[in-house]
């Protein structure tokens, strides 16, 4: 690893230890040789014993739950430790701001933006995998970085695929950029038997292993409907020049395609270690122990246009995107509310992207200036989302 020593460890933040991308940069930390990493604080929700696990192996300075609640387990889980430990949502926000070269924001959903406010704030670098903060916030999110010096840098491997690959020195010679999609496990179903997909089903994931609510987000494109809008508050480049591809093999991440007819892509094993790692140790490079890519092993790389009528997500995220002020918010704040019905078993499948439509229909694209505003219209598509699901889960 490449890391500049001399400037002693690089002091590391996790928001969101204990889930799917907190694990893997976890075990990255873990791996690195000694010195290299100083833990400040690890940050999850309420699952105090992986916490207090990660704590103690990594020797975190701050160990914080979201959940207040479980205070106690984890203050005796740490007992005779050097590990702060607090709780609770203004805990969370406290430890995001605490002094800290490298953040990762992992949070799911919208609830992770406060903590990602409050660590952009202080400056350093921000590898950001909670998608949601850069849909629901766009323009406060980029505008707290500038203002606190902060680096943005994307971790979902696609948007990391597309950094990896894009020439920033003429944004003109961008002709567009691809994002890749595996399609999910509903990619070769039909309507009539998606119309029957359970949540069992949905978050069995052909090729990546995540989290419930990703993993649906995958089933219906959700979530690259939300990369969609996440690139287009990344990168130079306009909705209309922003491509989904479904890719089964989920090799390629991200292509660029430049204005000289050139396409430049970023390919590997899929595995999360790989884009933490290349945010972890940016501007350098460090080593993963993610298997090395086989092509001959793989075959072949085979691309499809999504089906629209099937996967209804991207037209509403682009949608949503075009239309601007809250309109994505609203969009994320019903999808959320859906998917958590969906995995209660309180809600069919094809109905996700259905809320989602309705709900968009009926609250616009409110204006959308400040961190107060978005807040404001989350909780309202959230509460608009929950009538609508209710009136259709009364018809099943």
């Amino acid at each position: 690893m490449a890391l500049n020593q001399e400037l002693g460890p690089r002091r590391v933040t996790v928001l969101g230890s204990t889930g799917s991308v907190g694990k893997s940069t976890v075990s990255l930390l873990e791996a690195a040789a000694e010195d290299t990493f100083d833990v400040v604080a690890l940050v999850a929700g309420r699952d105090w014993q992986g916490l207090a696990a990660q704590a103690r192996r990594l020797k975190a300075r701050h160990a914080v739950l979201a959940d207040a609640a479980q205070y106690h387990a984890l203050k005796e889980a740490l007992a005779g430790t050097a590990t702060e430990v607090s709780a609770g949502p203004e805990a969370v926000v406290a430890a995001a701001g605490l002094p800290a070269d490298w953040t990762m924001a992992a949070i799911v959903g919208a609830a992770g933006l406060p903590a990602t406010m409050a660590a952009l704030a202080r400056g350093g670098v921000m590898a950001i995998a909670n998608k949601e903060s850069l849909v629901c916030a766009g323009e406060p999110v980029l505008a707290a970085a500038r203002a606190g010096g902060a680096t943005i840098l994307p971790v979902d491997s696609e948007h990391n695929a597309i950094f990896q690959a894009l020439d920033m020195r003429d944004p003109a010679a961008i002709a567009k950029i691809i994002l890749t999609a595996s399609g999910g496990p509903c990619r070769t179903m039909t309507l009539a038997e998606m119309a029957a997909v359970t949540p069992e089903v949905a978050v069995r994931h052909p090729v990546w292993s995540m989290g419930a609510k990703i993993s649906v987000d995958s089933a219906t494109m959700f979530n690259k409907g939300l990369e969609l809008i996440e690139a287009a508050r990344l990168f130079p480049v306009p909705e209309a020049r922003i491509e989904v591809l479904v890719h089964p093999q989920s090799t390629v991440h991200g292509l660029v395609q430049y204005t000289d007819g050139s396409v430049l892509a970023q390919l590997g094993t899929p595995d999360m270690r790989t884009p933490i790692a290349h945010a972890l140790a940016w501007p350098a490079r460090m080593a993963a122990s993610v298997p090395p890519l086989d092509l001959i092993a793989l075959g072949k790389l085979e691309f499809f246009a999504p089906d629209p009528v099937r996967f209804p997500a991207l037209r509403l995220s682009r949608e949503a995107l075009c239309a601007g002020g809250g309109a994505p918010t609203i969009l994320n704040a019903a999808n959320e509310i859906a998917v958590g019905l969906f995995l209660e078993k309180r809600l069919r499948f094809l109905d996700i992207a259905a809320v989602v439509d309705e709900t968009l229909s009926r609250l616009g694209a409110p204006e959308a200036a400040d961190l107060p505003a978005i807040m404001a219209h989350d909780a309202a598509a959230r509460s608009e989302a929950g009538l609508i699901a209710a009136k259709r889960a009364a018809l099943v």
